[in-house]
């Protein structure tokens, strides 16, 4: 069941909220715990059973081995803390990766593989690294003057249920955001957020629909576009190439943010504050800036867990663009397993050691001081970094998006060898939406000639409103904004209303699939 569903808006959540917050109001704390964790079991297990085992399985073990790392001393505590991290990564590796590896190996002994039936549980990448972000702050809180450890994040002795509410919560375990123990544990504690908050719930409540709308009005839409254009991408002329290409990184962005946005309104109408996700990434000035915004936990993650063990930049220049270039080729990994996965996190992180260098900056960086060299050789303005930045994804995305490094190549190819007449018209109509119903009926009647240009029109307006929306304050800065006054309560309602009912055409989220 996906949080874009009849079921779950109309039946799923409602009860949730009423159980959670009727036994919290007759202060049962500990079956308002246990109600909740087994309602996120419920949603989780509508995708599979056999999800479910797996994921109880893992956290059980990990919550053991957790407890095994309080106890233990010295080596054997280390030790501990590598084979639950190795753990937590088999099922990871062995469900996300298998084909991928032997596929890589047939090949290079020149023979011909068929990929194993292995379906990826729904969200094994998120709740893993959950599981291990436990494991190694277990392990720093419990070894003395341990360099890594923040006295704020100590969580002392967590008990099963404060555990598997942190992993199975139902707002986070799906898609993210990938929320530290701490974050959550402590929040699970304070008796306060076992109290029905209006303006939390009032706030949960804009978020939910301002993600609701992003996802079906714009994501889903342009998921047309961008599935169709990269399918033919051989048929493609560079003008459509080019839009095709604008629509993905939008849909990319309405998708992922919009869920996110979801997640927290759900979290906060529940009681309890997700970390943010999405801080308005196309706004960022540099690529380095666009990770501090763009799937700000995952970031968070390889930092706190993997750049800074590693040295971080700590230890000279050349130490700190490999640790770089080794956080985002795990992050293109992470993302899926196949080549082009591995190229855009080697573009990606070849391009943000190209920033950390410090030869370019605009004259916001100047004023926060926020690169590594103080005086770089060329200072440009905010605007020009924020366009620079935005194309310099966009060519990450061809790697992203492609089928394989073929499909990539030849997209490319489009771009730098310019072509026309193209596949625009064609593209175009995958647009044929409810919306356009009555004028595409006219059209039909009286002016067939016309149709094209109605399909066309309908891609220009929607890549011009992605434009418009992301120059706009972003869903926590509108949620967490002044009290909104009637004209917005009644776009909220509007909003909410077109949405609801594009339900019809259900569809999953993109992050689902790593």
């Amino acid at each position: 069941m996906s949080f874009n569903s009849f079921s779950f808006i109309l039946v799923f959540l409602p009860m949730v909220l009423i159980l959670r917050h009727g036994l919290n109001k007759l202060k049962i704390w500990k079956l308002a715990d246990l109600s909740l964790i087994a309602a996120s079991l419920i949603l989780y297990g509508l995708f599979s059973v056999d999800f479910v085992l797996i994921l109880l399985l893992s956290a059980f073990i990990t919550y053991f081995l957790g407890n095994l790392i309080i106890k233990a001393d010295g080596s054997l505590k280390k030790g501990i803390t590598i084979a639950a991290v190795i753990l937590n990564l088999l099922p990871l590796a062995y469900f996300k990766y298998t084909n991928f590896f032997l596929e890589n190996v047939y090949a290079l002994v020149g023979k011909q593989y068929t990929s194993l039936s292995l379906v990826l549980p729904i969200g094994i990448s998120f709740y893993t690294f959950s599981q291990i972000a436990y494991i190694i702050d277990t392990y720093r809180e419990n070894t003395p003057g341990h360099p890594a450890f923040n006295e704020k994040e100590r969580l002392g002795r967590v008990s099963v249920t404060e555990y598997l509410l942190y992993i199975t919560y139902f707002p986070k375990i799906i898609q993210g955001p990938i929320a530290l123990p701490y974050e959550m544990i402590s929040q699970f504690r304070d008796d306060k957020k076992r109290t029905l908050d209006a303006e939390k719930f009032r706030r949960g409540l804009i978020l939910f629909v301002i993600g609701l709308s992003k996802k079906m009005l714009l994501g889903d839409n342009l998921a047309k576009i961008a599935d169709y254009g990269f399918k033919y991408t051989y048929y493609m002329d560079t003008i459509t190439g080019i839009l095709v290409l604008i629509s993905y990184a939008f849909q990319l962005y309405f998708d992922f943010s919009g869920y996110s946005d979801m997640a927290e309104g759900i979290s906060l109408m529940i009681g309890f504050e997700l970390p943010q996700n999405f801080n308005s990434p196309y706004k960022a000035r540099s690529v380095r800036n666009l990770w501090q915004r763009w799937h700000m936990t995952l970031t968070r993650f390889f930092v706190r867990y993997v750049y800074i063990p590693l040295g971080g930049s700590r230890k000279g220049k050349m130490r700190t663009a490999l640790n770089v270039l080794i956080i985002f080729l795990l992050s293109g990994l992470w993302h899926g397993a196949g080549w082009t996965y591995l190229c855009w996190g080697l573009v990606m992180g070849i391009v943000v050691v190209f920033d950390d260098l410090g030869i370019m900056a605009t004259k916001e960086d100047l004023k926060k001081h926020y690169l590594l060299r103080e005086k770089p050789m060329l200072v440009i303005p905010e605007k020009l970094g924020q366009i620079l930045t935005f194309c310099v994804f966009l060519i990450s995305l061809v790697f992203f998006r492609s089928q394989d490094m073929t499909y990539a190549m030849q997209m490319f190819k489009q771009f730098f060898i310019f072509t026309w007449p193209g596949f625009m018209y064609k593209t175009s109509a995958m647009l044929d939406i409810s919306e356009n119903y009555l004028l595409l009926t006219a059209a039909g009647l009286y002016a067939k000639e016309f149709k094209n240009y109605i399909y066309l029109a309908s891609w220009i307006i929607l890549v011009a409103i992605s434009f418009f929306v992301n120059s706009r304050k972003n869903s926590r800065e509108i949620a967490y904004g002044e009290i909104p006054n009637k004209g917005f309560t009644a776009l909220l309602i509007i909003l909410f209303a077109w949405s609801f009912i594009s339900l019809s055409q259900v569809s999953t989220f993109i992050y689902f699939q790593f």
